[in-house]
C-alpha cells in the first residue's frame, strides 16, 4: 500500500487585499504538522495559493498528496487544466491576458511536480473538523498581521 499524504489547506483575507494568513496540515502515518503563515497586503487568493505550495515544500520526498481545498481557484486550476494551459500559453489565459499571481502559480506547479497529488473539494464553514481547523490557523495569522 502506498504511502499518502494528507494535506488541508485554507486561506484567509480582510479585505482584497489587505492582510491575510494561510494554514496547512499535514497527516502522514498517524503524524499531524501544522504551518501557518501570512503577510500584511495580499489577497484571499494568493493565501490559498500559499497554503498549498508551503503544505507541499514542506513534505521531504515525492509522496502521494491528496490536497483537501474549500478553493475552487486552486482545485479547478489543477482538476480542468488550466495551470497546464498557462504554461503553454506563456502564462497567458484564454483571453490572452496575464495569469494573476503567476509567481506563486510557477511555485506551485514546481512543488506539485515533486509528488503525486490529487484534489479533494470541501465545502468550507461547514464543519469538516480539519478544514476548520485549517482556517483557524489562518484567520490567526491574518489577525496577527492585522494588528501590525
Amino acid at each position: 500500500m502506498a504511502e499518502v499524504v494528507e494535506l488541508w489547506t485554507d486561506g484567509a483575507c480582510s479585505g482584497n487585499p489587505g492582510p491575510g494568513g494561510w494554514g496547512a496540515i499535514l497527516i502522514w502515518n498517524g503524524h499531524e504538522r501544522e504551518l501557518s503563515g501570512g503577510e500584511a497586503d495580499t489577497t484571499n487568493n494568493r493565501m490559498e495559493l500559499m497554503s498549498v505550495i508551503m503544505g507541499l515544500a514542506a513534505i521531504t520526498r515525492p509522496m502521494d498528496v491528496v490536497i483537501n481545498t474549500d478553493s475552487a481557484y486552486v482545485e479547478q486550476a489543477f482538476t480542468k487544466g488550466w495551470l497546464e494551459q498557462w504554461q503553454r500559453n506563456g502564462w497567458r489565459t484564454a483571453s490572452k491576458q496575464a495569469v494573476k499571481n503567476q509567481d506563486l502559480w510557477q511555485r506551485l506547479a514546481e512543488e506539485a511536480a515533486r509528488h503525486n497529488v490529487s484534489f479533494q473539494r470541501v465545502r468550507g464553514h461547514t464543519g469538516v473538523e480539519m478544514n476548520e481547523r485549517a482556517d483557524q490557523l489562518a484567520v490567526a495569522e491574518r489577525d496577527r498581521y492585522a494588528t501590525v
